[in-house]
């Protein structure tokens, strides 16, 4: 093995079929991390060469390895990796890891409410709670400042694998010129090593037999992954511990976000069950179920030629279901979930302050963060750094980095264009399949009377377009799945253009059916058309708030049924087939690194799509949630089984990944906070626009009573018919003339339309209404009253809610004090100590000249 001959120490073992070991065979030396590498010599002869000139020493750094070959295939062996106390010490400086320097003596209240959420914690005898500690940056000169019972254990297994990993990250494999190869990542990729990971501690469904093993694994899944924890909270200190900071946020966010979406579950259920047990006592909804008046209004054809004319009533399932989401209370909601959304992020913002002093990530600066690898292997061009003024590698000059960024652009709106040309697409196939529907869809359901009033041809039309739309939506996601400086630079870039993109793609067609479906239609005699060839869809009478919540209900309930299936199975099935292929040795002791083998490798984005996964569903909860008040209850019940189900397959699915540092979720908390923002406008537009409640309240108001209504009280009676306009049939063009006339329609010289216009005869017939123009009017201030309103009461949230809590504010500077007198007693003790041999030969010389004298 030619990449290990130059390493510092290297020793070939046999396996002592000891399958918990976590050490060398000396039973000293703890396993950091292990390569997996294919043997030269079981390859093949043409093979054999170009492994061998690929391979070189990624182990000069004073690392010490052991190779153990595979128990069940003889061609694969492992490397064994393990880091010396001074190597630790050396990259424990280098990466500002902080370490302890005296327990927290900074007295804390518990909440009087303990003995009652409890109940809801880990047990407290199998995960006890954390030691406190204030912490210091580590430094291999002051190592007898730090608080250190046990030198073994100082650092945990988590800081050991990552400062592991960071040094096979970077060591040089191969130079060429001034390229250089770096790194495990590129070995990888090429194939000269087969996999690279920590090891588990444990099996994770059984406990080790081993006495130094702390069986963290299996804690994790018995107290935290497995289902029957679902009403618990996260062990999150020992998640952090295990997995790293990283892994660690990333549960810490999601809980929080549960645990808030329960609130606006509780209201928002509240709304619905309000709108459902109100939608029988809906004046509206009532006059178009009524024969006497939805029975007797006719309606005009809603697509040329094939489309005839059609009873209001035919409706009275529709309307009754609207109202359920069309009323007050989804009005009262949406200012909720406003300000919900305002307190979910400042909390968050207090929580995440907790954290990062918990976990010591306070002052994780650049520093502290190295550039990716792949981005040190390509710094070839010399620039001076605008703060040190002194000359620095970078991996292109201004003109490539133009490029890039341009290239970066255009793909990024290529593929929103092509998002958009889906949408048009789905837009013609409403409008081809709408004239479809209106002329067989009766006919073949005839048979089918129980089912022949729901299935309507904008209900027919509304659901397979929801569907279409939706594999549409994971196809293009799949398709667009298949150079920063720093790691996290990197995954903030790739974080914004994937947000983008995933931001048309879900939400594209729900901003359609919102703000533009039923918005520009015309009028039956002069309708206008898409392309010059398809005639605009119109709503139905009552609104495109139904289909709205049509289109979100499929489309996020089929997002997250398909996300638990695929985050359940794949992994799950690829496990099973693996371990069915090498069941030759399945009755053969194996050894821990070839147990974590066998299980599924990190994506290198790692958990980048669990939280793209949950942001676009705070969009669907945010956004939209004026149409569907449901949503943050659908939302908090798949929260519940995706924290199971991420922590299940982290741990039993899939390999220990490399621990990382993290000060909070990245680029996700300012396009969290961006689609707050969004939110506010949306929900008002779409109470405005999509809803019908600020026509209602004009009639209500306005249009009811005199001087424009006959009434002489309030009320909501005669609104259908208020709002609908008159069209004369002897108006219809030769080309949107109905072909066909039912038997009803015979002695009819009108129909009926959604809009407010003039009727046939007036001077300004088909011109807009004084209605209309009241109700425009009406939208417009209710847009900016609500805007200004809830962005001046979330401003304000803002302001009084601090984003660091006054407890964490004064342990940060009680920290920052003990390490300001530590450093300034070892800068007092190095002065002395270097002032001594001055004294001594001052005073020597001095008694020397009192001594002449």
């Amino acid at each position: 093995y030619s990449c290990r001959q130059s390493c510092c120490f290297s020793l070939q073992a046999e396996f002592n079929n000891n399958p918990d070991s976590l050490f060398f065979n000396d039973g000293i030396k703890q396993i950091d991390f292990v390569l997996v590498y294919e043997d030269e010599d079981k390859k093949e002869l043409d093979k054999k060469k170009i492994f061998q000139r690929r391979k070189a020493s990624l182990m000069k750094m004073g690392m010490e390895l052991e190779v153990t070959r595979s128990v069940v295939d003889e061609k694969l062996l492992f490397v064994k990796v393990h880091m010396p106390w001074d190597v630790l010490c050396t990259y424990a400086e280098v990466l500002h890891i902080k370490m302890p320097i005296k327990r927290n003596d900074i007295s804390t209240t518990s909440s009087p409410f303990s003995c009652l959420t409890k109940h809801f914690y880990p047990s407290v005898h199998l995960i006890a709670k954390e030691t406190e500690f204030f912490t210091a940056p580590f430094e291999k000169n002051r190592l007898e400042y730090f608080f250190m019972e046990d030198q073994d254990n100082f650092f945990t297994p988590s800081t050991r694998s990552r400062m592991a990993y960071h040094l096979l990250s970077r060591a040089p494999y191969e130079v060429r010129g001034p390229a250089i190869k770096l790194g495990i990542t590129k070995l990888l990729d090429g194939g000269v090593y087969k996999a690279a990971y920590p090891l588990h501690d444990v099996s994770g469904v059984q406990p080790s037999k081993e006495e130094k093993c702390p069986n963290v694994r299996y804690l994790l899944f018995n107290e935290w992954a497995h289902p029957k924890n679902f009403y618990k909270m996260q062990p999150l200190d020992l998640i952090r511990k295990y997995y790293g900071e990283k892994v660690g946020i990333y549960f810490a966010w999601l809980g929080f976000y549960t645990a808030m979406l329960a609130l606006a579950a509780i209201v928002g259920l509240g709304c619905f069950i309000y709108g459902y047990k109100t939608q029988d006592t809906s004046t509206w909804s009532k006059e178009v179920c009524d024969p006497l008046i939805g029975g007797q209004t006719v309606m005009c054809p809603q697509c040329d030629g094939e489309c005839t004319y059609w009873r209001l009533n035919n409706t009275c399932d529709s309307s009754k279901k609207l109202c359920i989401f069309d009323n007050f209370g989804t009005l009262v909601f949406a200012v909720f979930m406003a300000i919900w959304v305002t307190l979910f992020l400042e909390f968050w913002k207090r929580y995440q302050a907790e954290l990062e002093y918990d976990w010591d990530t306070v002052e994780f600066l650049e520093q502290e963060e190295q550039p990716r690898p792949e981005y040190e292997a390509k710094c070839n061009y010399d620039r001076v750094n605008p703060i040190t003024q002194e000359k620095e590698k970078v991996p292109y000059t201004a003109f490539g980095r133009c490029m890039r960024v341009s290239l970066g652009i255009g793909t990024v709106l290529f593929w929103i264009m092509l998002i958009l040309a889906s949408v048009v697409a789905i837009i013609v196939y409403r409008l081809a399949v709408f004239f479809s529907f209106s002329k067989q869809l009766r006919a073949d359901i005839k048979e089918l009377e129980p089912f022949k009033e729901y299935v309507t041809p904008q209900m027919a039309t509304s659901v397979t377009a929801s569907i279409i739309s939706f594999v549409i939506i994971m196809v293009l996601n799949l398709l667009y799945e298949k150079l920063p400086r720093t790691k996290t630079e990197y995954e903030n870039s790739l974080t914004l253009k994937m947000f983008l993109f995933q931001f048309v793609n879900y939400y594209s067609s729900c901003f359609y059916i919102a703000f533009v479906k039923g918005k520009v239609v015309g009028y039956p005699g002069k309708p206008v058309y898409l392309l010059g060839e398809y005639r605009n869809e119109e709503c139905d009478p009552g609104g495109c708030l139904i289909e709205l919540t049509t289109q979100l209900t499929v489309i996020m309930g089929g997002k997250a049924i398909w996300n638990n299936i695929q985050e359940v199975l794949m992994p799950w099935v690829k496990n099973l087939i693996f371990h069915y292929c090498t069941r030759v040795g399945s009755e053969k002791v194996t050894p821990r690194w070839e147990q974590d083998y066998a299980l599924q490798p990190i994506g290198k984005l790692g958990l980048f799509y669990e939280y793209l996964e949950m942001v676009i569903q705070f969009g669907f909860v945010t956004l939209f949630v004026a149409s569907f008040p449901l949503a943050p209850f659908l939302a908090l019940i798949n929260n519940i089984f995706e924290i199971r189900v991420d922590a299940w397959k982290i741990t039993t699915q899939f390999r220990h990944m490399v621990p990382e540092k993290a000060q909070d979720i990245g680029a996700w908390q300012p396009i969290l906070q961006g689609v707050a923002i969004l939110a506010v406008a949306t929900n008002a537009m779409i109470i405005a626009f999509t809803s019908d409640m600020i026509p209602r309240l004009v009639y209500y108001w306005s249009f009811s009573v005199y001087p424009y209504g006959d009434h002489a009280n309030y009320t909501m009676e005669g609104y259908i018919n208020n709002t609908l306009s008159v069209f004369d049939i002897k108006d219809f063009s030769d080309k949107s003339r109905p072909l066909q006339t039912p038997y009803w329609f015979e002695n009819s010289t009108t129909c009926r339309y959604r809009d407010f216009r003039y009727p046939p005869g007036h001077p300004r017939q088909y011109e807009y209404s004084i209605y209309y123009w009241h109700v425009i009017a009406a939208k417009m201030a209710f847009i900016i009253v609500v805007e200004h309103i809830v962005y001046f009461t979330k401003f304000v949230l803002s302001y009084m809610i601090p984003d660091v809590p006054t407890a964490v504010r004064d342990k940060i500077k009680r920290e920052k004090y003990l390490t300001h007198v530590m450093l300034h007693e070892v800068n007092l003790k190095l002065v002395t100590k270097n002032l001594k041999p001055v004294w001594k030969a001052l005073l020597r010389r001095n008694n020397f000249a009192y001594h002449e004298c």
